[in-house]
């Protein structure tokens, strides 16, 4: 698996050819919920104050999304939009800030993060949550901040998650505890599957 990396860290990452050349900035990451990715970035110009581009990056003409850089072959990856359009997409495929519930009914949190694989999959991997105190019932945090794996996802839109009860407890408070919970839920899966 490529190395994690949270999509507010992708905001202002340059995005530079494999010719070296700086060509534009990370503004937002748009997600493709349906099919857990992410499926372009809208961009600003190079300079602090440059505005927004009416362009975007398609994912499919991103080279690789590293932890400093969002690399694509050359300058003619950056895709010419109408910016009332890359405004739309940057709504419809905004997940910060969603509301997560249960399957059940019940409010578990909001969404504050979301960790994506690097390299060039790009996929959405877990919500980082500010979960409600009922959800976290053994954390040491006072802040209640949570990894939920998005596997467990019923549906994602740009304004509600919905997981499934029994997701809550895959829940963890930091990263590594969170990878092994999951990984330790993979390998049981596997258990039974053979």
């Amino acid at each position: 698996m490529n190395e994690l990396t949270a999509v507010r860290s992708l905001a202002t990452l340059p995005v530079v050819t494999l010719g070296g050349d700086a060509v534009a900035h990370v503004k937002d990451t748009v997600f493709d919920p349906s099919a857990g990715r992410i499926a372009s970035f809208t961009l600003t110009g190079r300079t602090l104050l440059s505005g927004p581009l009416p362009r975007d990056l398609p994912w499919p003409a991103v080279h690789c999304l590293g932890r400093d850089a969002v690399m694509v072959r050359d300058a003619g990856a950056l895709c010419d939009l109408p910016l009332s359009a890359v405004r739309r997409d940057t709504a419809r495929g905004r997940l910060l800030g969603a509301q997560v519930l249960t399957d059940e009914g019940e409010t578990v949190g909001t969404v504050l993060d979301v960790l994506v694989e690097g390299g060039t999959s790009g996929r959405l991997v877990a919500f980082r949550l500010a979960a409600h105190r009922e959800l976290v019932h053994g954390s040491r945090h006072r802040r209640h901040r949570v990894y939920v794996p998005r596997g467990e996802a019923l549906s994602v839109s740009g304004r509600t998650l919905v997981i499934p009860a029994h997701a809550t407890a895959y829940v963890s408070d930091d990263v590594p505890a969170f990878t092994a919970r999951v990984g330790a839920r993979h390998d049981r899966g596997r258990g039974a599957a053979r």
